[in-house]
């Protein structure tokens, strides 16, 4: 991977950084090098609620069209209805113009293959390749060739939200819920979807105007739906990001479910309906000592991959598992989807709860989080991988571990965009971790910067 996709998308600042001639040049390279093998390809695309996103959608859909692909705009849905739309419209590739929970100025650019996985490493090398090199591409059409924009049959949101609705097998109808779209890409599905299936639903963060995708509510400010679900005596809270890929859950009493937490909840369930292949789970190293606990007493394996949903993903296709995810609410059900949904994710995790007799506080309050502190050393960027062969810092690990014994954790790794190392520690007592970690930081920075 190069400078242009980041994290599977490119992203940056709308108009400029992430301009419409960047976009435009986006889909030209992806137009031509989809065209190699296809004639006259078809790209789905949709859009989050950003200001900038009709701009951008605009400038990709005609440099598809430039090399003779057709394309389909969907309109405003969440990321993982892309994923899922890809197939059910037949499109040779999906795209989401979305920067998923950054603030409104922020704009990116996210491919799917046809079968709505995230497209290969190598297909993205090559279209970088071609942008950053500036390498010509005999790839304009005319004529009778151009693209052009297909009938959307204005059915796409009826679809995906019936398809939601068929992976819950629970009656909810009557819950008292609580769900904050953070004025996102989730704003009208969700609501059809709780609703369709009977929920006495509250929506907030549903009013979009362009500008205040994730202001201060959704999956990053969950304490919205901490207040009102004790306000209304609701079941059970649910928080989105702006593209609606994750989940943060709070139960009755307000408390929050993180990523950990729902994975233990749903794993038990999928592992009580035999529906979790060799018992198995995939997660990232950031997960917290107490989910490790709670897998191991439940009989469940967990397979751990670097932190990042693709690399989950990427590791369970490797070990035929059909559940993972990460601590920030990026949940995987592989047999429903290919990528994670926070809507399909709130409805696993009623799902769970409804089926344990419990209500959410008891089947939270079975999984005991420890407190997890993180600081950051700063040193030179050539550096942030020698933390690993420098005896002191090895044996300060060491001495931390055999302290902290099986009732802590030390994880130390290097940023990926940053001229830091992340140190991270988990333990009983917070002030205890806290000079822990301040203390390794401190010596990692005082070798390396």
């Amino acid at each position: 991977m190069g400078s242009l996709f980041g994290n599977g998308d490119v992203r940056g600042i709308a108009n400029t950084e992430l301009t419409p001639d960047l976009a435009f040049k986006l889909g030209k390279a992806t137009g031509y090098v989809l065209g190699k093998t296809k004639d006259k390809p078809v790209f789905l695309i949709g859009k989050d609620t950003r200001l900038s996103g009709d701009m951008l959608e605009d400038a990709l859909s005609a440099g598809f069209m430039s090399t003779g692909a057709n394309v389909i705009k969907v309109g405003v849905l969440p990321t993982p209805a892309i994923a899922y739309l890809v197939k059910a419209y037949g499109a040779d590739a999906g795209v989401i113009v979305s920067a998923s929970h950054n603030s409104f100025e922020y704009n990116g650019i996210k491919f799917y293959n046809s079968e709505g996985f995230k497209m290969d490493d190598s297909f993205e090398d090559e279209v970088e390749t071609i942008m950053l090199r500036n390498i010509h591409m005999d790839a304009h059409v005319s004529g009778e060739r151009i693209g052009r924009c297909l009938d959307a049959d204005d059915e796409a949101e009826d679809k995906y939200a019936a398809y939601l609705e068929s992976t819950i097998d629970t009656d909810i109808s009557g819950l008292k819920l609580v769900v904050d779209c953070a004025n996102g890409s989730a704003y009208k599905v969700a609501e059809k979807v709780f609703k369709d299936l009977g929920a006495d639903v509250t929506l907030i963060g549903n009013q979009p105007d362009g500008l205040n995708i994730n202001a201060k509510c959704g999956s990053t400010h969950p304490d919205l739906i901490q207040k009102e679900v004790v306000a209304r005596g609701a079941f059970m809270g649910f928080a989105y990001d702006g593209d609606a890929d994750r989940l943060i859950a709070c139960d009755e009493k307000g408390n929050l479910i993180d990523g950990d937490k729902l994975m233990c909840i749903c794993a038990r369930m999928l592992k009580e309906r035999e529906e979790l292949p060799e018992n198995k789970v995939v997660s990232t190293v950031m997960s917290n000592i107490g989910f490790h606990k709670f897998m191991k007493q439940e009989g469940i394996n967990i397979e751990i991959t670097d932190v990042g949903d693709r690399y989950v993903l990427d590791k369970m296709l490797e070990e035929g598992a059909v559940f993972g995810g990460e601590q920030s609410g990026h949940i995987i059900f592989l047999n429903h989807a290919t990528t994670g949904d926070g809507i399909l994710s709130s409805l696993q995790l009623l799902q769970a709860v409804l089926s344990s007799g419990k209500t959410a506080s008891e089947a939270s309050e079975e999984i005991a989080i420890y407190p997890q502190v993180l600081k950051n050393a700063r040193v030179k960027i050539e550096n942030k991988s020698k933390y690993a062969k420098d005896a002191d810092i090895n044996e300060a690990v060491r001495e931390l571990c055999e302290e902290l014994g099986e009732d802590g954790r030390v994880l130390i790794r290097p940023s990926s965009t940053e001229p830091l190392v992340r140190v991270m520690i988990e333990g009983q007592d917070i002030q205890d971790i806290t000079a822990k970690a301040q203390k390794l930081a401190r010596l990692i920075t005082k070798h390396f910067s």
